[in-house]
């Protein structure tokens, strides 16, 4: 009989060809160190640069390693919630492809769930012990933003975007059809709505380096993140 995994994984990836097999290596090495039952499941979200024809390759080669994969791009958020429901782990994690947040924080991460009794545990980049590696564009735009959710949206955890997450399944699935964010909001959404369930959540500082240098437009950018915390404010509070 199979052994039951007792975390999964969740790598989404969206034309990630670059830097999955890194990524993939450097996860199960990892996981390998804080359980003997695990499994990773890398969210495939409609890539057009060979990231599913990659990362089929990869699921072959391990027999813990499982590819959800989606013939058309649906998002971020979307391909997060399918992975979860799939996933058979009792602690589901989830770590961005470009391994920003240093993977040693794995275990303290977990930790907080097996051993401390919290649903939800997520990485910070804005604790005083964190160590952060960004553009001073990107973290005026991060602390507003911020600020706007726990202001508008009561929430208490102070970074809602760093994608190193785990939670309990159980406890995720209570929540999951009621987030409708299908893109780079599904975290703020569901770390929200977790709360308003009345989980137990704590925020763990890490370090993190930023991995690509994607334009930011500060002004634009804090707008469209403005209007996303206006429009789940309005769907919290409307009834």
């Amino acid at each position: 009989m199979a052994n039951i995994p007792e975390v999964t994984i969740i790598i989404p990836a969206y034309n990630e060809k670059s830097k999955l097999s890194h990524t993939v290596d450097i996860v199960l090495a990892e996981i390998n160190n804080v359980t003997p039952f695990s499994e990773i499941i890398i969210a495939e979200d409609g890539s057009n640069d060979g990231t599913y024809e990659l990362a089929r390759e990869i699921a072959q080669k391990a027999p813990n390693i499982r590819l959800i994969h989606s013939n058309v791009r649906q998002g971020k958020g979307r391909a997060l919630t399918r992975a979860i429901k799939s996933a058979e782990g009792n602690i589901v994690c989830y770590v961005d492809a470009d391994l920003a947040t240093d993977m040693s924080y794995l275990l303290p991460l977990l930790n907080a769930i097996r051993e401390d009794g919290y649903d939800l545990v997520t990485g910070s980049r804005l604790m005083p012990m964190s160590e952060v590696q960004r553009s001073h564009k990107r973290s005026i735009a991060s602390k507003i933003y911020n600020l706007m959710v726990r202001l508008i949206l009561k929430s208490k955890i102070y970074d809602h975007q760093c994608g190193f997450k785990a939670f309990k399944r159980a406890s995720a699935l209570n929540v999951l059809d009621q987030v409708k964010g299908e893109h780079w909001f599904w975290d703020t959404e569901f770390l929200v709505r977790c709360q308003r369930n009345g989980f137990m959540v704590k925020e763990l500082p890490v370090k993190w380096i930023e991995a690509d240098s994607t334009t930011v437009d500060l002004a634009k950018d804090v707008y469209r993140m403005g209007l996303q915390i206006l429009w789940l404010w309005w769907d919290l509070y409307r009834n």
